[in-house]
């Protein structure tokens, strides 16, 4: 892959609030922060754009007594085996419990699983990330999109 160079012209306090992020956030230069900000909005266009294959991660915290919600969890993950790559599940007290589901598949579905799933009853907490793989394929021309029936458990 070949760099360009290419010039920005920015409002210097802009450009110094810009520096003060990046420093703070630990970039060692301005080009790496600005291709990062360049892949997360190819990202997001990707998002928005049809129905992409998408890989991702939602994160549940909840307390595990809540009535019921362990065993609505447990068959609300079954009903989705073919979107869910892994789940982890960590105590983070004696009470209260992170579950993290690792998911990949067509960003309907994926949408759909994570709201299910935040969406339970005892959910104290939950949150969906994604990232389109066929956002950075084009953009760098190295890998093609994987589909769904590709990936396997």
């Amino acid at each position: 892959m070949a760099l360009i160079r290419t010039g920005v012209a920015l409002d210097s306090d802009l450009l110094k609030r810009f520096d003060r992020l990046i420093r703070k956030e630990g970039y060692e230069n301005r080009s790496e922060a600005f291709r990062d900000l360049i892949r997360d909005r190819l990202n997001d266009d990707s998002l928005r754009s049809g129905d992409p294959f998408v890989v991702g991660a939602v994160t549940l915290i909840y307390d595990h007594h809540s009535r019921l919600l362990p065993d609505k969890l447990m068959e609300l993950q079954h009903g989705y085996h073919d979107v869910i790559i892994s789940t982890v599940h960590s105590h983070l007290d004696h009470d209260m419990c992170l579950e993290v589901v690792v998911v990949k598949g067509a960003l309907s579905k994926v949408k759909e699983l994570g709201n299910r799933l935040i969406g339970l009853k005892g959910i104290q907490h939950g949150r969906l990330v994604m990232s389109s793989p066929q956002a950075y394929a084009q953009q760098s021309g190295k890998h093609q999109p994987h589909s769904n029936h590709h990936l396997k458990h």
